[in-house]
């Protein structure tokens, strides 16, 4: 099973004027970053130019409409 490793810096200023920062990593090497707003979040896989956009309306909807049997079971 593959370990991931989250490191992540915060900014000395509120959140929305400067973002937050997780790099993700699996098994030692970088999987991807993770970029949190006042406005969303935003994800950039290993090597992307240009991340993926998620609002928070969306994150609950995508978190809340799916069914409990459809989520992975914590090991």
């Amino acid at each position: 099973m593959a370990e991931h490793k989250v490191q992540f810096d915060l900014p000395t200023r509120e959140l929305g004027k400067s973002d937050v920062h997780f790099l993700v990593q699996k098994d030692g090497a970088v999987f991807g970053k993770l970029e949190v707003s006042r406005g969303g979040l935003v994800w950039y896989p290993k090597g992307a130019q240009r991340g993926h956009k998620l609002g928070w309306k969306a994150l609950d909807e995508a978190a809340t409409v799916r069914r409990k049997s459809e989520w992975r079971k914590p090991r």
